[in-house]
Parts: structure tokens; sequence; C-alpha cells
């Protein structure tokens, strides 16, 4: 077995424990849902039984895992930078876990439309915080004051704009694949901005 072997084993051992304290459940419990006797789960944790791939599977069924997820390799990108839109003043960082999400700051200096005609609804799902000011979210008729480190989340079907109140204000914006790809077409041109808002850049 190859040191990088050796170090993905003990990881596998380490994340079923893990997972088992995550559940609350004792070895005897995980045991009888893997169907596997507790001396057997007790040496799989403890490194003293080799790792069989019909036992992993059974384990991560019981654990509610996938067998892709209990032996997957730490990732070496752990640290993630953002990329930088200078010409719309934001940034944006991808998430691992799923693709298809967003993660986006901007900062805000204008209130957003109060009339729902100058709103923007698409599909998706979107969730901001605001990391300084006050911020505004507009969900039709409907207004929302959201201070410093408040979130919001909402469904963007429904017609919506932000902006900001009293001053500047600076969110972070989390974005399904849906909402986020309707932000990247708003990003390409500065007429899709200003359709999506009214006053002010993407509207999340």
């Amino acid at each position: 077995m190859t040191q990088e072997d050796g170090q993905l084993d003990s990881l596998v051992r380490k994340r079923i424990r893990a997972l088992r304290v995550a559940q609350g459940w004792s070895l005897e419990e995980l045991a009888t849902r893997a169907n596997l006797s507790q001396s057997s789960l007790s040496r799989i944790e403890n490194g003293q039984r080799r790792l069989a791939l019909d036992q992993l599977v059974t384990l991560a069924r019981a654990l509610d895992t996938t067998l892709d997820q209990l032996v997957e390799n730490a990732a070496d990108d752990v640290v993630i930078s953002p990329t930088i839109d200078g010409t719309h003043g934001m940034m944006r960082w991808p998430i691992k876990g799923d693709p298809g999400m967003t993660v986006m700051r901007q900062r805000m200096t204008d209130p957003p439309p109060a009339n729902p005609a100058r709103m923007r609804a698409h599909p998706g799902r979107e969730w901001l915080v605001v990391l300084s000011g006050t911020a505004v979210l507009m969900l039709g008729h409907r207004r929302f004051r959201i201070e410093t480190y408040q979130a919001a989340e909402f469904p963007t079907m429904m017609p919506h704009a932000i902006g900001a109140e009293g001053g500047p204000c600076e969110i972070l914006g989390i974005f399904d694949r849906d909402a986020r790809r309707c932000h990247q077409k708003d990003a390409d041109t500065d007429d899709s901005e200003a359709d999506c808002t009214g006053t002010q850049g993407p509207c999340p």
C-alpha cells in the first residue's frame, strides 16, 4: 500500500466513525443497520480489518451517504480565489459542492425601484446576506429592510429588486443554477442590468 493509499484508508475509517457519531449512533446501532457484527465494525473503524468494497457500499447506505462521498480524497483546493468583475463592480466565487451555485459580492448605492413593472422575475432561487449598511428588498408590492448581518431568501419568480437605504450597502448573494444564469446574462450588457433592478446591477 502506498502512502497515499494509506492516507485515504485512514480517512475513510475516520469518516465512518465521524458520520456514525454525528448520527448519535453506537457501534451496535450502526452495525445492525449495516448488517455487520459490532466487532467487525469496531475493527473497521480502528484499522484492524481490511476495507472491503461490499462493506463500504453497505456502510455508505446505512450512513445515508454515497460510496463516492465516503471514499473521496481530501481536496487540495480548499481556498478559492474570487473572479473579479471590475466592469460591474462584483466578485464571484464558485461553490464546489454544486457547480451550478455561485456566490457574488456587490456594493449598492441607489434605492430599488418601487414599481413592480421595473422589477425582474426569472427562474431560480436566491439568498443574500447584508455585509454592511442597510439593504431594501422589494418583492412585488412588499418592502423588506435588511440590516447588517441579516439575511433573506426568496423565490426569483416573484418580481424583485434590491437596493440601498440611507447610504451604500454591501451584500453577499448566493444563486442557484437558474438564478445565476439570469445574472450572468445581465452582467453581459448594461441594458440588461438596468432592466433587472432599475438602477443598480444584477438583482440579488
